[in-house]
């Protein structure tokens, strides 16, 4: 009859398994990875593309859907609302530089395990060379073959 684990008993089992700890890895480095392209597309990238285009701040690039509201003793009583045109092209940006350089790192690893592939398939093709002291067992061989 099976024991049944309890319930930390078989999370801690989960969580200690490589499979989720590569994965929990993978997504800090993601995540920083995540935070160093916003902010190169941010503060380089953007300001460059705006100066490019008359110097306008392009994360601010906004079109007005409709104006604010104001009464008369002056307080707003509607938002004005905006479409993010900005916003959204640095998203677009920022995605295009992150498939890039995850296109480039498994283009890589392809390298490399193709490379890998090719010395292993060599490495069977090519009969091992044989041991010191299979050599001396078969000249011991030989010449026990010419005394007769």
């Amino acid at each position: 009859m099976e024991e049944k684990k309890g319930l930390i008993a078989e999370f801690k089992e989960f969580i200690m398994r490589g499979n989720v700890l590569d994965m929990a890895i993978g997504v800090i480095i993601a995540t920083a990875f995540g935070a160093i392209t916003t902010s190169l597309i941010n503060n380089i990238i953007m300001p460059l593309i705006g100066l490019i285009f008359g110097g306008i701040d392009l994360s601010k690039w906004d079109i007005l859907l409709s104006p604010e509201v104001v009464d008369e003793a002056g307080e707003v009583v509607k938002e004005a609302s905006y479409l993010g045109i900005g916003t959204f092209i640095t998203a677009v940006i920022n995605f295009i530089l992150i498939a890039l350089v995850v296109f480039a790192i498994v283009k890589a690893m392809n390298k490399v395990n193709e490379m890998k592939k090719k010395k292993e398939e060599e490495e069977e093709e090519a009969p091992a060379e044989p041991s010191a002291e299979e050599v001396l067992l078969t000249e011991i061989r030989d010449l026990l073959k010419d005394r007769k």
